[in-house]
């Protein structure tokens, strides 16, 4: 009878540290926000705005889901671009008219070239004839010559005065791209969660809107890092707090790869307050619940 109570008190104390060793769950803090996280919408550093570009536009509220190419706020910056962009645009169709200019000087100069030419055949065929003196037809063959040099040289205007055209074209893509920096639009798609400035203020390293895609809400489970080798992709995970109505279910979709100081604190005073854990992003089954509680402190479950 002893020898039977001692087995079944060692299978129990085997069991319980099996059980120690292969827990069913790993429990965790964690947070809810948007899938690539939370994007800063910025103004673009340029020489125009050393010190910062002040935004004169703003053409989105919070809460409004933009679409990727939307415009977003456009800078102090534009109006002094915009002016650059119509001098290139200027320079560009004067590059034009010299084109045009220096074609209708080769035509001419060319025409001119043609008829020396003849004439000097002409001479020769005179001077052959003992008609014209050896003075006039050598006279029509430098006229000839020196019209012939002269078509050549505007033909090579021509080609200098059109690659001012490649130029000035150039300089009107490179101005309008510099404007169209000023013009702040959209990255992706996604709701605007945050407003950091208003026309009149400088733009400075918070940006201009804070843009979150809420169609793809993660919760980010801050797990202790003794526990993270139990933690698999493709887990099932569920997802609570009090400002839900309901649990949500989600699916472990990514470990990152760097060990930090955790964020999210419980109200357990006997918690560890400066653990090290490993972020685990889930996937949510239901992303339209959540969509307006980013950074909502939730509860999270993961079943090995």
């Amino acid at each position: 009878m002893k020898y039977t109570i001692s087995l079944c008190l060692m299978a129990m104390v085997a069991s319980t540290s099996v059980s120690a060793q292969q827990p069913q769950a790993v429990s965790a803090l964690g947070r809810l926000e948007p899938e690539q996280g939370i994007i800063r919408v910025a103004a673009s550093s340029m020489p125009e705005a050393v010190s910062g570009a002040v935004l004169t536009e703003l053409h989105v509220s919070e809460g409004d889901d933009i679409r990727q190419g939307d415009l977003v706020a456009v800078t102090d910056t534009a109006a002094v671009l915009t002016a650059r962009l119509l001098e290139a645009e200027a320079s560009l169709l004067l590059a034009e008219r010299e084109v045009e200019a220096a074609r209708s000087s080769a035509v001419e100069t060319c025409v001119r070239a043609d008829v020396a030419a003849r004439e000097a055949e002409r001479r020769e065929r005179l001077r052959a004839q003992g008609v014209a003196g050896e003075e006039e037809a050598e006279s029509a063959r430098g006229e000839a010559e020196a019209q012939k040099a002269a078509c050549a040289n505007a033909s090579t205007l021509v080609r200098l005065s059109e690659t001012g055209i490649e130029v000035a074209r150039a300089h009107v893509n490179r101005a309008n791209a510099e404007l169209q920096r000023a013009y702040i639009r959209a990255p992706v798609d996604g709701r605007v969660l945050d407003i950091t400035v208003q026309p009149g203020e400088l733009i400075g390293e918070k940006g201009i809107i804070e843009l979150g895609r809420v169609d793809h809400m993660l919760a980010i489970a801050e797990v202790y890092e003794t526990d993270i080798r139990h933690v698999r992709t493709g887990q099932q995970a569920t997802i609570s707090s009090p400002a839900l109505d309901q649990d949500l279910a989600g699916t472990v979709k990514h470990i990152r790869q760097k060990v930090q100081k955790q964020d999210e604190i419980g109200t357990d005073p006997a918690a560890r307050k400066d653990a090290r854990i490993i972020e685990v992003e889930i996937e949510l089954e239901n992303s339209e619940a959540v969509a307006s509680l980013t950074h909502l402190q939730v509860d999270v479950i993961i079943r090995l």
